[in-house]
């Protein structure tokens, strides 16, 4: 029964697939679909001789490069994106599009899987590394070269906040090492900036979009104390000894240090160096539990590319035995096959006149022969008409 169902898909490909209707575009587009095809195994077809795409995986970053045939491929250049979108020279502004040259310089007679070779083998040197505007996590616990530090996750209810020394520590300080720090760093020879260490230890306010709106120590932003227009404790100073405490900055000092507002700051400060230090211990106990999800992530999309190839490839299979087994496919194989079975009786007929079998011999197998070839018209005949049958009503098989 091999010439009823091929036993083979090359057999029904080869001649399906034979380039003599083919316009000389058409071939050399062909050639570059199979150069494409030979130079990455893993290649999935989105839709036949249009649409492509590749996934590969560099430093656990898996991309999906789409090749984008268009109509008069290959006399215009493919198409070639990326997702996600990521950062690389040989990328667009946007990081979707490649413009390496070997795509801006495309000729109908550039090698395409070559290119895209050359592609993947760049990616390998040089590793991208995702765009800020991804949905997927550009980093997970380090700053990846190129990237600006503390980038914008596109919450508009969070003010954004200034970029801060990567090698900055956070310690808590009391109001003793307060003290005496500020009186140690000070220096007569520049009295129009001291440094009082109170001050330059406070934490800074952060920016909000409305400052004269009320702020208060929420986590996300911090307002500063209020500065009254009179201080109670100076109107009960003498002018002798306002005038010391003007030339002497100690004394302007220890009475600084005895504000309540400095007081409060100095607290908040603490309380929010505590509070941070705990939000810390806390991330980083919650590391290996997202670096375990985050892998399992990665191995699940990575089996779930493997399997949309494999069914893009059975779909493809199962479309090209449909037609095989098509009504005028079966039509055309019986109408042969009855042909060659007239033609091998015909030949056993020859032999008999020629004396070359034997009578008993010549009618076992030149009815064999007859009584196929008579079977394979009749149902040739049969399914003829209900093919005829069917195309009256609109319903082709």
């Amino acid at each position: 029964m091999s010439w009823l169902f091929p036993l083979t898909k090359s057999a029904s490909s080869s001649a399906a697939g034979s380039p003599g209707g083919l316009t000389s575009l058409q071939q050399q587009k062909q050639r570059l679909i199979e150069s494409l095809r030979n130079s990455h195994s893993s290649i999935a077809e989105i839709q036949k001789d249009v649409e492509y795409r590749l996934p590969f995986t560099v430093n656990n970053l898996t991309i999906n490069i789409n090749i984008l045939l268009p109509p008069q491929f290959p006399q215009e250049k493919p198409v070639i994106s990326v997702y996600p979108p990521i950062r690389h020279h040989l990328m667009d502004k946007q990081g979707v599009y490649v413009t390496s040259p070997l795509v801006n310089n495309f000729t109908m007679h550039s090698d395409l899987g070559k290119i895209i070779q050359s592609l993947l083998d760049e990616f390998w040197k040089n590793p991208p590394v995702l765009a800020p505007s991804s949905t997927a996590f550009p980093y997970l616990y380090s700053n990846p070269g190129g990237m600006p530090p503390y980038a914008s996750q596109g919450f508009p209810f969070l003010p954004p906040y200034p970029p801060q020394e990567a090698n900055r520590t956070i310690t808590s300080l009391s109001v003793a090492d307060t003290i005496s720090s500020s009186t140690t760093s000070y220096t007569p020879a520049k009295p129009a900036a001291p440094s009082f260490g109170v001050l330059s230890n406070l934490p800074l306010p952060v920016p909000t979009t409305d400052t004269s709106a009320p702020v208060s120590q929420d986590g996300f932003g911090y307002k500063m104390p209020d500065i009254p227009d009179t201080f109670p404790e100076l109107s009960e100073l003498s002018v002798s000894q306002l005038t010391d405490m003007n030339d002497q900055e100690e004394i302007l000092l220890e009475q600084f240090l005895t504000l309540p507002q400095l007081k409060q700051i100095i607290n908040d400060k603490d309380d929010l160096v505590k509070s941070i230090e705990e939000l810390a211990r806390k991330n980083l106990l919650l590391e290996p539990s997202l670096e375990a999800k985050r892998q399992t992530v990665l191995d699940k999309y990575e089996l779930l590319t493997q399997l949309k190839s494999t069914f893009e490839k059975k779909m493809q299979r199962q479309h090209e035995l449909s037609e095989s087994c098509s009504a005028s496919a079966l039509q055309a194989r019986l109408k042969v096959a009855a042909h060659e079975a007239e033609e091998e009786s015909d030949n056993i007929a020859e032999d008999f006149l020629e004396g070359k079998t034997e009578i008993d011999d010549f009618l076992s197998s030149f009815m064999e022969k007859r009584t196929i070839c008579h079977c394979r018209r009749a149902k040739e005949e049969k399914l003829q008409q209900a093919i005829a049958m069917h195309s009256q009503f609109h319903t082709p098989l």
